[in-house]
């Protein structure tokens, strides 16, 4: 396995391992916690989820280039690209809905709840597989 690809698998598990931990875990054990409102739950969720978008952008760069600098294969390319552009729709379409009615509830006012929550999670478990089958098929190629 030359450096591209080693930096590739890395970059790879290391998101995918924040991906888990943040989404699946902390996110929504913080509601649970005593004495969080969901007030502070949603101020606490834009930071951690704004850090953790900015971590998972420089991931998704570092495992592109070394994708196109190693030449692995069709499927980790496309594994890669899959999580790359799931993020990138998750960031641009995605979250701008979330933000919007998280600014609603945290100013104080309810309204109708939003269903973009559901596609960020959907765009998550896209995420998740993705990494997965790029991680391992990069540890085969």
């Amino acid at each position: 396995m030359g450096w591209a690809s080693a930096v590739a698998v890395a970059a790879t598990f290391v998101w995918l391992g924040m991906v888990l931990a943040i989404s699946f875990i902390e996110a929504p054990l913080k509601f649970r916690a005593p004495g969080v409102t969901l007030q502070v739950g949603l101020g606490i969720g834009r930071l951690v989820f704004r850090a953790l978008n900015a971590v998972e952008l420089l991931l998704a760069a570092v495992l592109v280039v070394t994708v196109i600098i190693g030449r692995p294969g069709v499927g980790p390319v496309v594994a890669a690209a899959v999580a790359a552009i799931a993020l990138l729709v998750q960031v641009l379409f995605v979250r701008p809905h979330l933000t919007k009615r998280s600014d609603a509830v945290l100013a104080g006012g309810e309204g109708p709840r939003s269903r973009a929550h559901y596609v960020y999670i959907g765009f998550e478990v896209v995420k998740v597989i993705a990494l997965v089958v790029a991680g391992v098929s990069l540890l085969g190629a």
